[in-house]
Parts: structure tokens; C-alpha cells; sequence
């Protein structure tokens, strides 16, 4: 073999392993979170004067099929004039979308979860700055084969008022991939679930696809209760 032709087939190698490689990466960078959303929150109880806190949620997420498992970053902003005084962000998973851990927070104690909720972390973000914010890393798990809702409620230091509360809101996709390496799932619409032989949620219980949250959803949806959810499962 010419000397010509080995240097044109190592030049091929190169350039395919260095594709290969582009591709990969890309690969890895793909579960792109996006820009961060408020849809679904709301101001509860008032703020002090001068302090406008609220929470954002990336528009898409992404969930590894085989392992369930997704990446969401949860953000708390204050967009007033003045410092927040000291907050907490609890971040909390309902359905199929279970939150395993949150960096830099406390795992919530089963019997203090809000009905309905399978799992939370209690962020104390302490005091924010007019103008800034704090994001957290959560992960989470997310069962295609359910539907998946998140919460954030921002609240004071000890816990007595909610300022802010966004959702709990869903992420989900209309157009399932069940044999794809992962399912794109974007904020605020309602998964569309995979599961065999049919696109509907098993029946687990009378009224299940009614009160997806239990006996509080209607309340989780009102404005007016939105802010006591929370409270109402503290313990005395």
C-alpha cells in the first residue's frame, strides 16, 4: 500500500473520530433547559413593601427513558426596589414527577408534605438583594407513564406566609417517543402518557382521572387557597 494512500485513509479516521466526537458532544449538551418561566405562579400573601419575589421553571426538560431521570432548574427571583428579608424556596414533585434531591437543600419530612405530593426540599435562600436571584439544581424523576406536576412556593423565613407560588404546574409532552433515547417535556402542558397498549393512565382508584391530586387539586388551583396549602400542613 502507497505511503499516499495510508495517509489518505488515516486522514478519514481523524476526521470521522473527530465527528464522531462533535456528535457526542452535542449529544450531551442537547437536554437544553432554556429560558426560565413563570407560567403558572402567582402572588399570594403580600409581599413587604418594596419586594416582588417570584419563581421561574425552565420551558423544556428532558427525560432519559431508560432511567427516568431529568435535570430542572428551579430559580427564585426578587424584582423589587428592596432586600427580601430572609425567604425560603420549597421545591415540591407531584404524580409522576418525583424530586430526588435538590443541591444545597433539606429533604421535607414525609408527614409535612401538602396532600397529594409524593416528595420536596426546603431551600433557605436567606436574603435576596433588590435585582437578584438564586438558582438551585433539582433532580428529579419523571414516570412517562404518568402524568407530572412541580410546585414552588416561596415563603418567609419561618414558614407562616406565602409570597409566591408557582403551580403545581405540569410538564408533559402530546407527542410521546417511547422507543427514543429521551422525551422532551415542556412546562405547563399535560403529558400525554406511555403506556402499553393504549394512551390513557391506568385506573388506580375511583376518581382518579378527576382529582389528579387528590382531594386538594381544587384547591391547589385556587388563588384564594393557593397561598394555605402549605400552613395548613404544618404541624402545631
Amino acid at each position: 500500500m502507497s505511503s499516499r494512500r495510508m495517509t489518505t485513509i488515516a486522514g478519514s479516521l481523524l476526521t470521522a473520530s473527530f465527528s464522531a466526537v462533535l456528535i457526542l458532544s452535542c449529544t450531551a449538551v442537547a437536554d437544553d433547559t432554556g429560558p426560565g418561566s413563570s407560567k403558572g405562579g402567582k402572588a399570594v400573601d403580600e409581599a413587604p413593601a418594596g419586594v416582588q419575589l417570584t419563581t421561574q421553571l425552565p420551558e423544556k426538560i428532558s427525560v432519559d427513558n431508560s432511567s427516568q431521570k431529568t435535570a430542572i432548574t428551579a430559580t427564585v427571583k426578587n424584582e423589587g426596589t428592596k432586600e427580601s428579608g430572609k425567604i425560603r424556596l420549597l421545591v415540591v414533585g407531584f404524580d409522576g414527577l418525583q424530586v430526588k434531591n435538590v443541591k444545597g437543600c433539606s429533604a421535607i419530612a414525609s408527614a409535612d408534605l401538602p396532600e397529594g405530593s409524593n416528595s420536596g426540599f426546603s431551600c433557605a435562600v436567606g436574603t435576596l438583594a433588590a435585582g437578584k436571584s438564586k438558582s438551585y439544581d433539582v433532580d428529579a424523576t419523571f414516570d412517562v407513564n404518568k402524568t407530572g406536576k412541580i410546585c414552588l412556593p416561596v415563603q418567609d423565613g419561618d414558614g407562616k406566609k406565602t409570597f409566591w407560588q408557582q403551580g403545581p404546574v405540569p410538564f408533559g409532552t402530546t407527542n410521546p417517543s417511547p422507543n427514543a433515547p429521551a422525551t422532551p417535556l415542556l412546562l405547563g402542558t399535560d403529558n400525554k402518557p406511555v403506556a402499553p397498549g393504549g394512551d390513557e393512565l391506568p385506573k388506580t382508584g375511583v376518581g382518579s382521572d378527576v382529582l389528579p391530586l387528590g382531594a386538594a387539586g381544587a384547591a391547589f388551583l385556587s388563588a384564594g387557597a393557593a397561598g394555605l396549602w402549605w400552613v395548613r400542613r404544618r404541624p402545631q
